[in-house]
């Protein structure tokens, strides 16, 4: 038999993923990762008994419901479900499908809609950070057409402002989990920073490459792909995050300057497929890298130490992002007060997706 589950389909940014409310999914986390593994149809390259894209960024879940403290209102927890393989992961947080949880929250009654812009101030339970999410609103209802465009994503849509909050180290305990700003690793520099995301960022010129190849060039690229792996596991818990062969992060970035002004051009391991932009909170990361003495993005971006309110520019194979950070300090001193991006995001679908019975009843 089937079982019917209430979801939402929606794009996220640059990401697509399926949304719920925490209450409609088991308690059991085993439970739960079977029902979401067969809801997305993995393990299956093209995931085809299932509503996923055959591609990291297609296969993803928000799981959302009502905050438990008074500082938020929604909790909204983020899986990354594999395609190729059974696995459900809640090592990381994602800022393009967080693009979505506002307008979800304000059509499920979580938040009531106000004015033109509604504030929805989401906890992020993968790090534990907070958001605020600025959703347009028109005579009550969310808006999601409008002008906005982001690259990445054909067209364009309301914008969503999303501001965060001191979310430096969230997930490694200090925005230099390392304790400094460059490490050597393999024969090569890099630097390990966690502005939200745990990202390691190494010269793209030190790999052989120049930043600018495709994703399906750096993917064909067998030694490539396994010497940054290599240099992963290596980082890993140097970045306090453990034994990382079986989880998603830390983020790799190979970085390169960018001839048209400052900032970087990136080109990003998620970890073992290739972005086809960057990732929002790898982005913030990068971002802050370009401002702190002594990274190896810092060099690249022609920005160097900055203080006060910056606008630092991240480039990706299908275009670029705006980041504009607020710091104070410098090197192993620097502090981010304000970290914020803009988004679109799209309602796709909305109704009941069906699994087996059995998943619910998963080991």
């Amino acid at each position: 038999m089937l079982r019917g589950i209430p979801c939402t389909l929606m794009r996220g940014g640059s990401s697509k993923g399926l949304y719920f409310d925490a209450r409609d999914l088991p308690k059991d986390r085993a439970a739960r990762d079977a029902v979401l593994l067969a809801a997305m149809g993995s393990p299956d390259a093209r995931q085809i008994d299932g509503l996923g894209g055959a591609h990291p960024l297609t296969s993803k879940v928000a799981v959302i419901g009502r905050s438990r403290d008074d500082k938020t209102d929604v909790e909204y927890l983020f899986l990354q479900v594999a395609v190729d393989a059974a696995l459900v992961s809640d090592g990381q947080t994602c800022g393009n499908i967080l693009a979505g949880v506002g307008p979800w929250a304000i059509e499920n009654g979580l938040v009531a809609p106000a004015g033109d812009s509604t504030p929805v101030r989401i906890r992020m339970l993968n790090t534990g950070g907070v958001a605020v999410a600025h959703v347009p609103v028109r005579e009550g209802a969310v808006e999601y057409e409008g002008e906005a465009r982001i690259d990445g994503v054909p067209g364009s849509a309301a914008p969503i402002a999303i501001e965060f909050l001191d979310v430096a180290g969230s997930s490694c305990g200090a925005l230099l989990p390392t304790g400094a700003p460059r490490e050597r690793v393999d024969g090569l520099e890099a630097t390990c920073i966690d502005n939200g995301m745990p990202v390691v960022m190494l010269r793209a010129a030190d790999l052989g490459k120049t930043g600018r190849e495709t994703p399906a060039e750096l993917e064909a690229d067998g030694e490539l792909r396994a010497r940054v792996e290599r240099i992963r596991l290596a980082l890993g818990p140097r970045m306090n995050l453990g034994d990382v062969s079986g989880k998603t992060v830390p983020k790799m970035a190979l970085v390169a300057e960018r001839p048209e002004g400052t900032g970087v051009m990136t080109r990003t391991f998620i970890p073992h497929r290739v972005h086809e932009a960057i990732g929002v909170l790898g982005a913030l990361s990068v971002a802050t890298g370009c401002l702190l003495r002594g990274s190896v993005a810092a060099e690249l971006s022609r920005m160097g130490p900055r203080q006060g309110r910056q606008r630092v520019e991240v480039g990706h194979p299908t275009g670029s992002f705006t980041v504009e950070l607020e710091v104070e300090g410098e090197g192993d001193s620097l502090h981010v007060r304000r970290s914020a991006f803009l988004r679109t995001a799209r309602k796709l679908m909305r109704g009941e997706l069906y699994v087996p019975s059995r998943a619910w009843s998963a080991p």
